[in-house]
């Protein structure tokens, strides 16, 4: 098992995954190239994939899909309303459609969806199980619901938004209507909301956290490091917290539960 955050924030996001013999991105709001190269830091080429997952529609998470998935004849998985509301990435060779809800195999992964409340069309987020164990995917949520947080359960790896600090966010530059939607429903996860959905779903388990799309703004690493860190301490796990950034990948999560330092 390997997950790396190739990208995240607000001007690009993906996600690999690679498990069984098997190499997903979740979400390509990277150009092609940009993939391509952080891939190599990976070891990796975009011939090497078997799949891209999409979580919804906003560019930021599928702007580079369209150019990958036609010139490396990948298979997109996408919600059907999702799909109907990426016309403007042009023809999608293989386009996967489901419901969201719906699990699917894909090689030999179990891979799960559930719905997620974000100001998308019908935003997703992912459940991955295979042999080596589950990983969770669930960025881009106003509220984590009651049905996010059993999904999330029991996961080994998990992928989490914490997006922004609740008091940056309210003395921060945005306009008033800005920071009304991204603390709203349909918006971005806090810090502190993050925090207590791990303190519903936090187990012994659980060896890697990835903390996503965090605001270059409204948010702060060493902030986001530090409290998160504390909350393992307190609970006395093991788990590694990997946050990750807009310019650079992240640390790796190895099947050896190492983290690999990149550039």
């Amino acid at each position: 098992m390997r997950v790396c955050l190739l990208a995240s924030g607000s001007r690009g996001n993906s996600t690999l995954v690679e498990v069984d013999n098997t190499r997903l991105l979740i979400d390509a709001g990277l150009s092609g190239k940009e993939t391509q190269r952080r891939l190599a830091h990976l070891g990796l080429c975009c011939d090497d994939l078997d799949a891209i997952l999409v979580t919804h529609e906003h560019h930021d998470h599928v702007g580079g899909i369209g150019p990958l998935a036609r010139r490396h004849q990948l298979p997109v998985y996408v919600d059907s309303k999702t799909c109907s509301a990426m016309s403007q990435l042009g023809t999608i060779p293989q386009c996967c459609e489901f419901d969201a809800g719906d699990s699917f195999e894909l090689r030999n992964l179990l891979i799960s969806s559930f719905s997620t409340t974000h100001d998308a069309i019908n935003p997703v987020g992912f459940t991955i199980d295979s042999r080596e164990g589950k990983i969770g995917y669930a960025t881009d949520l106003g509220i984590a619901t009651r049905l996010i947080a059993d999904r999330l359960r029991q996961c080994r790896v998990l992928v989490l938004e914490a997006n922004h600090d609740e008091q940056m966010l309210i003395d921060g530059v945005y306009p008033w209507t800005l920071k009304q939607r991204i603390r709203s429903r349909h918006g971005h996860l806090s810090n502190e909301q993050a925090c207590l959905l791990l303190e519903d779903i936090g187990w012994p388990g659980l060896e890697a956290l990835f903390l996503a799309h965090l605001s270059e703004d409204n948010n702060c690493s060493n902030l986001v490091s530090s409290l998160f860190a504390q909350f393992v301490r307190d609970n006395v796990y093991q788990t590694q917290v990997i946050v990750g950034c807009q310019s650079r990948i992240s640390a790796c999560f190895n099947d050896t539960g190492a983290t690999v330092a990149v550039p």
